[in-house]
């Protein structure tokens, strides 16, 4: 009898052991925007009111030094996904609709281990709706890559009305199952976001992946209507003659999508306890603001890769701060890895560091090295440029100075110039060396991703 008291406590101790560890462990909200500016939202000074987005920044950290990988949707959300770079993924380049162009059949392929598939293994209740972009065949599909859940398209925007992909296809998908809804896409994808939240809350600890539409083309306010038909002729940017007054339409109700989430979170008593980060996949098009960075979205000025990110927990994180800390999209997964204790279910060794010590400001912003593909490079203070797109010379910024990148001072400094062309060198190359090959075929049967 003594001896079954005895086994009955230890397993009610190890009950209560167990459940309380699940209880410490924090639920995970990332919710991504689609090419929005560095000045577009409240936040950071910029011309939309976003109060929703805002109060994360009150209530926890405001980036200033915050960086996609790409300057394009598809390596941004390589990187995010894995924690790597998105050459060493294999899609260094935009996933396009188009089937007669090779890189429609890239996709995130079963060799990568991503972020969902770790938080899953741990415990976790995964779930994305909206944008995924990594690839249009079955095998790419996010339920094949760690999450439970997924309704949304999988191209790199649809008709938020029709929910056309820019090729004319139909793109709105439950799991693996083509399944369309009525509605506005931003709205449909925070109705799924807070259901999820409403069905899994206090139940066990979940990851959340939102990322929306908006304020990528085709630019359709609310009120609006579809512009796309399967198979029709249609303008790829869509109908409107004021788009940039739609591009504001489309990032307040965006923000309003974020103050729903709050509220789910809120209501089922969970806020204290769930990390809640808002970034970009990039920069913003002409139509919306970079601030006073240089260039736009497909450029490796800063503005098309340093972005808008905010985050909140309100039991751990400071409140009310603003961080220099240099860091990129790939680093999320490290650092929620890390928070959740879950590092060592990931084999892969990570190119994104941990950096939950200088968002708890237990260690000062620390230098680093990071590339973007393999013409820029950002190491310390200093920004290399070598010949591309928009820059057709060798560009060397100094960024505690010049934010903007007006002054080139290669030329005044050939020593810093030769450290840091080598060092993109040892980067690409590596990054390359250990690249995941893609197809240059369709991986699955045909009509099977359609």
């Amino acid at each position: 009898m003594i001896r079954f008291v005895r086994i009955m406590c230890l397993a009610y101790v190890y009950l209560i052991f167990t459940a309380d560890a699940s209880a410490d462990r924090p639920n995970v909200i990332l919710v991504m925007a689609d090419d929005l500016g560095y000045g577009d939202i409240g936040c950071y000074d910029g011309w939309i009111k976003t109060p929703h987005i805002d109060s994360i920044a009150r209530n926890g950290v405001r980036f200033t030094d915050y960086h996609s990988n790409g300057n394009v949707c598809s390596p941004t959300r390589a990187a995010l996904m894995t924690g790597l770079y998105q050459q060493k993924v294999g899609i260094p380049f935009v996933v396009v609709a188009a089937e007669n162009n090779v890189n429609h059949f890239a996709g995130i392929q079963p060799s990568e281990t991503t972020l969902a598939e770790v938080m899953k293994s741990g415990g976790y209740a995964t779930g994305i709706f909206g944008k995924w972009h990594l690839g249009y065949y079955p095998r790419y599909n996010p339920v094949r890559h760690g999450f439970d859940e997924f309704v949304g398209y999988v191209s790199g925007n649809v008709d938020f009305f029709s929910h056309i992909d820019q090729a004319g296809n139909l793109d709105w998908w439950r799991a693996t199952q083509l399944k369309n809804e009525d509605g506005y896409s931003t709205h449909l994808i925070t109705a799924h976001a807070t259901a999820f939240i409403d069905r899994h809350a206090n139940k066990k600890p979940f990851f959340l992946y939102v990322p929306h539409e908006a304020p990528h083309y085709p630019y359709q306010g609310p009120a609006d209507k579809a512009d796309r038909t399967v198979g029709g002729e249609f303008e790829n940017h869509g109908s409107r003659v004021d788009k940039k007054q739609a591009y504001r339409e489309m990032v307040v109700e965006m923000d309003k999508g974020v103050g729903e989430i709050l509220k789910a979170l809120q209501r089922n008593k969970i806020e204290d306890n769930t990390i809640v980060i808002f970034c970009s996949d990039n920069g913003a098009t002409s139509l919306g603001s970079n601030g006073q960075l240089r260039g736009t979205k497909g450029t490796n000025f800063e503005g098309g890769h340093r972005v808008p990110c905010v985050v909140q927990w309100p039991a751990k994180f400071p409140k009310n701060k603003t961080n220099p800390q240099l860091m990129l999209s790939m680093d999320w997964m490290a650092t929620i890895l890390g928070i959740t204790g879950l590092r060592e279910k990931c084999s892969r060794q990570l190119d994104g560091h941990d950096l939950t010590e200088y968002i708890l400001e237990t260690r000062r912003p620390g230098e680093r090295t990071v590339m973007w593909g393999d013409s820029t490079l950002r190491s310390g203070k200093w920004k290399l440029m070598l010949p591309q797109k928009q820059h057709d010379e060798l560009g060397l910024y100094d960024l505690s100075q010049d934010i903007s990148e007006s002054k080139n001072l290669a030329a005044k400094y050939p020593a810093v110039v030769e450290l840091l062309v080598a060092d993109l060198k040892e980067l690409s190359d590596d990054a390359e060396m250990r690249a995941t090959r893609q197809p240059v075929e369709a991986p699955d049967t045909p009509n099977s991703a359609k």
